[in-house]
């Protein structure tokens, strides 16, 4: 260190979300000792630190071992871990115990780690320090300036890292609900709601944010398909469709999404000319979270098929050799052209088939956060999960100030679908939906998310569904057994199918 005065806290990795997480402590007057395998990022971070201070005092130091790194904090110390998820997590742990880490040290992994591993983390360290974990939504952008943060784990450690936590985190108006910007770049922001709220215990805040993630999919997998409509189905330009998206954009669709996809539809590439988007190969990655959120949702049997559509649609997009052979060989409708005037009724349609569709996407990822609550005794507060998630993070959105109210109203709330608000949305606008959906399948354009949404709505608003068949059709293949409307559920029946008497026996 080149300051004699110890630091807040220790921080591990240094990479694009690392450095910007140790700039925005700076900014809020922390100082932090920072270490990393790649000593050039030591070097970088303290040549951005002296950029950005002017003539203020150093806020960051660079360190050379696990052991300078733990020399240079206050004690009782405090660490954060900005690593990829698996192998690294553990590594840093235990090079932090060979250095002499104590019992009451806490360190913070702030990653993108499974929950299950965070929850095996906390048992596994729990006899060298105290193992906590927030996961950090928002971006690069948003660990720079402020990010949603949620926090899980030990109370205790909480209460000694709540402050921090609450003065890094994004910020939102309470009259307004909206995001508080920046009137100045390294002057952070000290008044309105934090954006970072206590999830529950160990594990829960990395499932809330892994959920999160799962919703983020389901709601760029909407948005793209409505592009996808739009430029192949009516024909329409980029920047046409970004003027539409900026309408849209001006009413109930007000979102971070939005906002970027209106950025990228706008932009021209440099050795082209040609907008963006058309030189970008449609082939699309993936780090896991939306599948872990599909792998989840089907463990706990709850029912969240766009998020899974929206996996299954990226996989789709890799297929990009067998797609282009394809095209070729298998016929789709006749192409079809459009008066302004349908152009313009079908845009209105589809502008109302993406709102009802995503209402669906988050009723389905708060759907899965209440089986897994109830399954794991988190207790989830989703007022308070909705409340975070309105700035900082990456599905942040006016939208979420009306999913808020929902659950403000009604802590009970079983589904959003049943809140009166979205009910009277979804009334009126199922129309629009419906035929927008119809009229993507007419013209040949998938639209796997929308149309799996729409199923969703009208299974969960179906009285009965053909499951009765489906039990029968298992009882008479596998003796299943099933259940009867006029008798206690949980009383059994099975057929005898194979004599010729079929008689009924009560199990």
């Amino acid at each position: 260190m080149k300051d004699n005065s110890l630091c807040d806290l220790g921080f591990i990795g240094l990479g694009v979300m690392g450095s910007n997480l140790v700039l925005n402590l700076a900014d809020n007057g922390y100082k932090v000792a920072c270490f990393d395998l790649d000593k050039p990022k030591i070097a970088a971070i303290e040549s951005i630190d002296r950029e950005q201070r002017g003539n203020a005092k150093p806020r960051v130091f660079g360190c050379d071992s696990f052991t300078t790194l733990l020399s240079s904090l206050k004690v009782p110390h405090l660490l954060m871990l900005s690593v990829p998820a698996g192998d690294a997590v553990d590594n840093a742990c235990e090079h932090l115990i060979s250095a002499g880490i104590k019992a009451n040290d806490i360190v913070i992994d702030t990653g993108n780690s499974l929950w299950t591993d965070t929850q095996q983390r906390e048992q596994k360290y729990k006899s060298h320090f105290i193992f906590f974990s927030t996961a950090v939504s928002g971006g690069e952008v948003g660990a720079r300036f402020g990010p949603s943060l949620m926090p899980s784990g030990d109370p205790y450690a909480w209460t000694r890292i709540e402050d921090m936590f609450k003065a890094i985190a994004a910020k939102v108006d309470a009259n307004t609900g909206k995001p508080i910007e920046r009137t100045q770049p390294y002057k952070p922001v000290t008044e309105g709601e934090p954006c970072a709220a206590y999830i529950g215990a160990s594990g829960s805040g990395h499932y809330v944010k892994m959920v999160h993630n799962g919703i983020e999919y389901g709601d760029m997998q909407l948005i793209c398909e409505s592009y996808h409509i739009l430029r192949e189905g009516l024909k329409l330009e980029p920047e046409a469709i970004a003027d539409i998206f900026e309408q849209w954009n001006n009413g109930l669709l007000d979102s971070y999404l939005m906002e970027i996809s209106i950025e990228v539809l706008r932009h021209k590439d440099t050795e082209t000319g040609k907008p963006l988007v058309d030189v970008i190969l449609d082939s699309a990655g993936q780090k896991g979270t939306g599948l872990w959120t599909a792998i989840s949702a089907l463990e706990f049997g709850s029912p969240a098929q766009s998020i899974a559509q929206a996996v299954f649609a990226r996989s789709m997009s890799s297929f990009k050799t067998q797609r282009t052979i394809a095209s070729k060989l298998l016929q789709g409708p006749e192409v079809a052209t459009y008066t302004q005037a349908e152009k313009g009724k079908m845009i209105d349609e589809l502008r109302d088939a993406l709102y009802c569709s995503k209402v669906c996407v988050y009723a389905q990822g708060f759907q899965l956060m209440l089986i897994a609550s109830k399954e794991k005794a988190w207790d989830l507060n989703f007022a308070a999960i909705a409340k975070i998630w309105r700035a900082g993070c990456i599905i942040r959105a006016v939208f979420l100030e009306d999913i808020n109210r929902a659950f403000k109203e009604n802590e009970n709330l079983e589904n959003l679908l049943l809140n009166p608000f979205f009910n009277q949305q979804i009334v009126r606008l199922q129309s629009n939906w419906r035929k927008s959906i119809a009229n993507a399948a007419l013209m040949g354009i998938p639209h796997p998310a929308m149309s799996s949404a729409l199923a969703y709505y009208d299974s969960y608003r179906c009285e009965v569904l053909p499951a009765n068949l489906l039990q029968a059709q298992r009882d008479f293949f596998g003796a299943h057994t099933f259940s009867r409307v006029d008798k206690p559920s949980q009383k059994k029946f099975h057929v005898e199918w194979a004599s010729q008497s079929r008689e009924m026996k009560a199990l």
